[in-house]
């Protein structure tokens, strides 16, 4: 079979990651005989460096035109820094999401037994979490109108808003993903204080009765948070608005043991995209240490969601937690004995090329 992958390598460490990515992807495609087509495009600081558009129209078109995307990351300290920045390279990101219809975003935070040790929680807290996050990407504070300042520049506001039927799909897709594991749902909101959190509360609930067999519970954002880190274990699937989803996704990467093992699929109306949830980290661009396996096991997800290729999503994801048993790792979880990001993505090809 043949597949169109659009590649956005973007800033930082992001065209690092994608290279070990575009090995595991071209091994995989020797290995089952599956031809996949790359085409690069530019996204975030780079973009604005060159055009002036974090999100050129040509990648956008790029995006539009494939069977899915692979992004690694966004952002430049020269932007960061900046709060006069008229263009931010977040900026690409937020486009993309809006104009690829992209409303899911879909996060597995999983414990590798290999690595319990190395989550700051202790390992009976920790072991055997396996939660599916599920956030929604295009409505909300991050999009809401009107937002602004006052004319003084002492006042500034943001507005939420969220339509039944942007809660509707993302509470439908978070249904699916329960049926396919325990048949648990848990909806995060704030419904004692925010008028669109009651407001999911009263959609989510006539969604679930479609599905007679799931079990949905509801907490307010502040107690999920908190169980997190005390209970992860009693989470299945998670969904939740797009600040709120934003928060707690970060924070239940560091269950993992590091920011750099945890995959992500921004699911669209078309083309969906696949990255790892960790930033640009341009304090190790160009320096061969970044962490690749969020984006190898990025590839798995897309493997299996965009292309219905599930043997060799497996593949790829056992070759990722082999490389983590042989101790194949980058100093984020291997001081001692680091690998480079180039040799552990050599390592997990190889290993792929052997099974």
């Amino acid at each position: 079979m043949d597949f169109k992958i659009a590649v956005l390598p973007g800033d930082g460490i992001g065209p690092e990651i994608i290279d070990q990515a575009k090995k595991v992807i071209i091994v995989v495609g020797k290995k089952y005989n599956h031809k996949f087509n790359f085409t690069h495009g530019l996204v975030g600081a780079i973009a604005i460096d060159k055009t002036g558009n974090p999100l050129p129209a040509e990648t956008l078109e790029l995006c539009k035109s494939s069977d899915a995307v692979l992004f690694g990351a966004i952002g430049d300290p020269k932007y960061d820094n900046n709060p006069s920045a008229k263009v931010r390279p977040e900026q690409g990101l937020l486009a993309m999401r809006k104009e690829l219809g992209l409303y899911a975003n879909v996060r597995p935070v999983t414990t590798f037994p290999a690595l319990i040790d190395k989550s700051p929680l202790k390992r009976e807290i920790v072991q055997g979490v396996d939660i599916m996050m599920i956030r929604e990407l295009t409505g909300g504070i991050y999009f809401g109108k009107p937002q602004g300042r006052s004319e003084d520049g002492n006042t500034a506001y943001d507005t939420s808003v969220y339509s039944r039927y942007e809660i509707e799909r993302v509470v439908k897709l978070a249904c699916e993903y329960a049926m396919t594991r325990s048949k648990k749902l848990t909806v995060v909101d704030k419904a004692n204080v925010l008028a669109t959190s009651r407001l999911w509360r009263e959609t989510a609930l006539l969604v679930a009765r479609g599905y007679k067999e799931l079990t949905i519970d509801f907490m307010f954002v502040d107690n999920a948070a908190m169980q997190l880190i005390q209970n992860p274990g009693r989470f299945d699937v998670i969904v939740t608005e797009n600040m709120f989803g934003d928060i707690l996704s970060d924070e239940a990467s560091v269950l993992t043991g590091s920011l750099g093992l945890l995959p992500s699929a921004s699911i669209g109306l078309s083309t969906s995209v696949f990255e790892p949830i960790h930033g640009s980290y341009p304090q190790a661009a160009g320096k061969n240490i970044a962490n690749p396996l969020g984006t190898i096991l990025s590839v798995s997800m897309m493997f299996d969601l965009a292309f219905n290729l599930k043997t060799e999503a497996e593949t790829v994801r056992t070759a990722v937690e082999k490389s983590i048993e042989a101790e194949i790792v980058t100093e984020d979880l291997n001081r001692t004995h680091p690998k480079s990001t180039s040799q552990v993505g050599d390592w997990i090809t190889e290993y792929i090329k052997k099974i």
